[in-house]
């Protein structure tokens, strides 16, 4: 036998007005819906709950027997949703989110946005470093998430992530270089040009050297520094080519140099990572639950 909630409580609101037209005024439903309600009710249990008059209605001694166990049941039902609606605004702590270079221009900080006004009582810590560093803090707990440029190699066994950004590496020339009108700069081009690029601890290091590697010519990088900007300064002063993240600001609307794609399209991804086990903190559960873990 089973006695849906939705029945209990059309049978309350019976017994509590003693008329089955104010009960369906209060359920805000149709007065045969409440009597078919009930006549279900009395079938399931095998007794009448209710004598029925012409103006009113009495319980009867099963309708007795129920009202106090109808009445605690719905009132236990009704402390467990409340309980469960209201840990939205209990979820409180500290969330640990590592970051590295560019991260403005991923979905992060729109993120960010949303858990703010969601979670007003989460405090969040923004770690910042590279995504070798980050991603083996993660594994290792130290940090809850991190939003990290993704290795050319899998990450450890465990670790989970979506993508936040899409991205390619162009070449930066100044304007006035030949290469500046091409349309594309196969990566052979590049061989032997004085390369500015990211440094070794960079995320995108690697995945640059494969890139070259694949071309057969040397990835040899004079001058190499994670900061964008000096890529872009050290291009206008006539030093080489840099190999620059194409969304990064220090790029945009600069007429002294031009960004060029290369060819074959050097595509890269930033994503958020975090441990699949053991499960996640609550703050970075409510993060996960606003979209990034469900594209």
């Amino acid at each position: 036998m089973i006695v849906e909630l939705r029945t209990l409580r059309f049978f309350v609101a019976v017994a509590e007005e003693q008329s089955f037209t104010r009960a369906a005024e209060r359920l805000s439903v149709a007065q045969p819906a409440v009597s078919h309600q009930i006549r279900s009710l009395e079938k399931e249990l095998g007794e009448a709950l209710f004598e029925r008059n012409p103006r009113s209605v009495r319980l009867t001694e099963a309708g007795r027997v129920l009202l106090p166990l109808a009445s605690q049941t719905l009132a236990d039902a009704d402390r467990v949703t409340a309980e469960f609606a209201s840990r939205t605004a209990l979820v409180t702590g500290t969330l640990l989110l590592g970051t590295v270079d560019g991260v403005q221009h991923t979905r992060l900080p729109a993120l960010l946005g949303a858990f703010h006004r969601r979670y007003p009582g989460v405090a969040v810590q923004l770690v910042e470093g590279r995504s070798a560093g980050l991603i083996s803090r993660v594994e290792n707990g130290e940090l809850d998430a991190a939003v990290v440029a993704l290795p050319e190699h899998p990450l450890p066994q465990g670790m989970r992530s979506v993508v936040m950004l899409e991205d390619e590496i162009v070449a930066v020339v100044p304007a006035d270089s030949p290469l500046a009108g091409r349309t594309s700069i196969p990566i052979e081009l590049l061989s032997g040009k004085t390369l500015i690029s990211y440094g070794h601890d960079s995320g995108l290091r690697p995945w640059l050297q494969s890139a070259f590697d694949a071309a057969g010519i040397d990835f040899a990088t004079r001058y190499a520094t994670n900061d964008a900007a000096l890529h872009v300064a050290l291009v206008e002063a006539g030093i080489g080519v840099s190999l620059t993240v194409g969304t990064d600001r220090a790029l945009a609307g600069n007429p002294r140099v031009s960004a060029v794609p290369v060819s074959p399209s050097l595509t890269y991804r930033k994503a958020l990572i975090w441990r699949g086990t053991p499960q996640p903190t609550r703050p970075l559960r409510a993060l996960l639950a606003l979209g990034p873990a469900a594209p």
